[in-house]
């Protein structure tokens, strides 16, 4: 079997509208770099057939993985970061909002020996633009610093959906993950950490886009619990 350098996971639930033409970005920017690579949509209990637009497209290196049941997307990436088989391993948002030819700003990172790179969407670059509405800037703000006080100090946008990992880390940190909503990126950050893993943060290009499962007053309050008991469970295990 051919030795996979990189696996992209997409985590989508309902995303049959805005994944189909991020998935061709994906699969056409790796087969432009001719490299082996594999993308993983993890499907998390879509009822909008989901999983059945991504298998029409036919691209033979993405496959479908199905959760079965909506579990949250903590869950999905874990699943699909657990089945991956790349020396080096991405998980990225069905909408497209941080393009994957991004992805050749986290590698350098990854190649001067990082474990974990982020992306951000705060960290300042002239080379870098990020389009958000002002309402969803001014929530990114609080939250992180509210990440930052319960622990994760070093990252300055921790809920950026573009993170890359290597293999061995990848396979450390999702194997317990236990958040399974989307405050999972702070436990895996705080593990991280933990470990003694080298965190690097690198701007990003990042556009808001239209449709975003995520809103401050419906998934704000249930992130903020997850984080609290992530930061008991650690303290419980020291």
């Amino acid at each position: 079997m051919t030795a996979l350098r990189w696996s992209v996971v997409i985590p989508a639930f309902n995303e049959a509208d805005r994944l189909p033409r991020y998935l061709d970005e994906v699969v056409g920017y790796f087969e432009g770099r001719g490299e082996p690579s594999e993308v993983i949509v993890v499907d998390d209990g879509s009822t909008d057939g989901t999983p059945e637009v991504v298998e029409a497209r036919h691209h033979p290196s993405v496959r479908v993985l199905r959760l079965g049941r909506n579990s949250g997307k903590g869950a999905a990436v874990r699943a699909g970061m657990l089945a991956a088989r790349g020396a080096f391993r991405l998980f990225t948002d069905a909408d497209g909002a941080t393009p994957i030819a991004e992805l050749k700003r986290l590698e350098p990172a990854l190649a001067a020996g990082a474990d974990v790179a982020v992306g951000s969407r705060v960290l300042v670059d002239p080379a870098v633009s990020v389009a958000a509405r002002p309402h969803r800037v001014a929530a990114g703000r609080v939250f992180n610093w509210l990440v930052a006080r319960l622990g994760v100090r070093a990252v300055a946008d921790s809920q950026c959906g573009f993170k890359a990992f290597t293999a061995a880390a990848a396979e450390r940190l999702f194997g317990p993950l236990r958040t399974r909503g989307f405050g999972f990126d702070v436990e895996l950050l705080l593990q991280a950490r933990a470990a003694g893993y080298r965190i690097v943060e690198v701007p990003v290009n990042w556009a808001d886009q239209p449709g975003s499962k995520v809103t401050v007053l419906r998934h704000g309050p249930g992130m903020v619990w997850q984080i609290l008991q992530v930061r008991l469970r650690m303290g419980r295990a020291g």
